[in-house]
């Protein structure tokens, strides 16, 4: 470092840098001030101890090997003793399995080695906002509505995920309020300020993913009259939202698993990657687990998007919301219609608490809303409320069974429909999708919706 960069050094240092190699320490301390921010070294857990417990940081780098430890204890020491610190790890070049565990201890995010300068500014401009304005954006926004037990865990674990950068892969029934959740963990983070971008992956042609998702040159292809970015793009500086991510086809989640791990895509007809920063969340209501031992999902896609896990809890664990999430549908579908907002009676309401909902919130939502088009007055009573039939329905909770090849089969009843057309909304009506979720085939499909008068 020269004496004029030593005098331009910020007053207060703002970034501990934890290595035990002189050079790396210098390297990294040199890279910071060029962005303006002054630093603290430490060659051991205990330097960076002493250090932690004397001053205030803003971030925290660390080596992964130290001479007296690793760098996970000083992930372990500042979860337990400075939470709202974020500290990110250095790790050798292919240790993902190392990054893995720093991730799921607490760690914010990590870089590999030789640390890139421009892998280090997005880093570090991150994990700055998490101490500013971070957070501020999910006040006004959709929150997750209740006050049970269940939920109140499940916010404590949005705020902690919001504040790393680990992938995160949220799992619950159809239904529950998965894209809230992720966009909650975006607009909750450092993140907040760029684009979320969602996407329905059960909904996208086969044959189109790969421009869908990576963008594409003119002329690349039949039709493609144009350039085209794609969802990574989209993305880039903010989060991308696999919904269904189950549903992806085997050839494409290798590509999947190479944007992720490389951090880059290559447009359909291009010659070079570009580089994309984006966050990875993503959901299902299938187990994945399951389809990898079913040769249905890549085990090392699998890994690489389940870092962390986060259930979100069907409805009917948590009735006591019911009141509460009836009360915020109501008005906003007031607020939407601009009607008065209409109020339930106690047996109304006794009777949604009873019921078991297996579309969850989603289902609960239909209801109240097509009781408002039947009711006359300003209060919904128990015969406006539509209650589907639940015997013999709640098995398909989760994944759905395959039909049999018999089109006749049970093709008028209220179960199957029910199961029919929660896959057709699930998938914003795309039939092919919907048939591979319900285990058909389009033919099948298209058999019953005729028989229902639905084509």
């Amino acid at each position: 470092m020269t004496i004029q960069e030593r005098r331009n050094r910020p007053a207060g240092p703002e970034v501990l840098v934890v290595d035990d190699e002189e050079d790396i320490r210098e390297l990294l301390e040199l890279s910071l001030l060029r962005m303006g921010l002054g630093c603290d070294t430490a060659g051991s857990v205990a330097e960076a101890r002493e250090l932690l417990g004397a001053r205030r940081y803003r971030l925290c780098l660390t080596d992964m090997r130290l001479p007296d430890g690793d760098g996970l204890d000083v992930v372990k020491h500042i979860q337990g003793n400075l939470p709202g610190l974020p500290v990110a790890v250095i790790t050798a070049f292919g240790s993902m399995e190392t990054a893995i565990r720093a991730l799921k201890l607490g760690a914010f995010d990590f870089v590999t080695k030789p640390v890139e300068l421009k892998a280090l500014k997005e880093l570090v401009g991150h994990a700055l906002k998490l101490g500013g304005e971070a957070g501020v954006a999910a006040a006004g926004g959709r929150s997750f509505i209740g006050s049970s037990p269940a939920v109140e865990q499940l916010r404590g674990q949005i705020e902690k995920l919001a504040r790393n950068q680990a992938p995160v892969f949220i799992h619950g029934e159809s239904g529950t309020g998965k894209e809230v959740i992720a966009r909650l963990i975006h607009s909750l983070g450092a993140r907040a300020k760029g684009p979320f971008v969602p996407v329905n992956c059960g909904a996208i042609s086969p044959e189109l993913m790969e421009s869908e998702f990576f963008g594409h040159r003119r002329g690349s292809f039949t039709g493609a009259t144009a350039d085209k970015e794609g969802l990574f793009q989209a993305a880039n500086g903010g989060t991308l939202f696999l919904d269904e991510v189950g549903e992806l086809p085997l050839a494409m989640q290798v590509k999947l698993l190479r944007a992720i791990q490389e951090r880059a895509v290559r447009p359909v007809g291009a010659h070079g990657e570009e580089a994309v920063d984006v966050r990875i969340l993503s959901a299902s209501h299938r187990d994945l687990a399951q389809l990898v031992s079913e040769n249905l999902f890549r085990q090392d896609l699998y890994f690489r998007i389940n870092v962390i896990t986060l259930r979100v809890p069907p409805l009917r664990e948590r009735r006591e919301d019911i009141p509460e999430l009836a009360a915020h549908l109501l008005a906003r579908l007031a607020a939407r219609d601009g009607s008065p907002v209409r109020s339930l009676t106690p047996a109304a309401l006794d009777a949604l608490t009873s019921h078991p909902f297996p579309g969850n919130v989603r289902e609960l939502e239909n209801l109240l809303e097509r009781a408002c088009a039947l009711c006359e007055g300003e209060c919904i009573d128990i015969g406006d409320i539509e209650l589907h039939p639940t015997e013999g329905l709640m098995h398909s909770i989760g994944a759905f069974e395959p039909f049999g090849a018999d089109e006749d089969a049970d093709a008028d009843s209220d179960d199957e429909r029910i199961r029919v057309l929660r896959a057709l909304d699930e998938t914003r009506w795309n039939r092919s999708a919907a048939a591979r979720r319900l285990g058909m085939t389009l033919r099948q499909l298209r058999y019953r919706l005729q028989k229902w008068g639905m084509e």
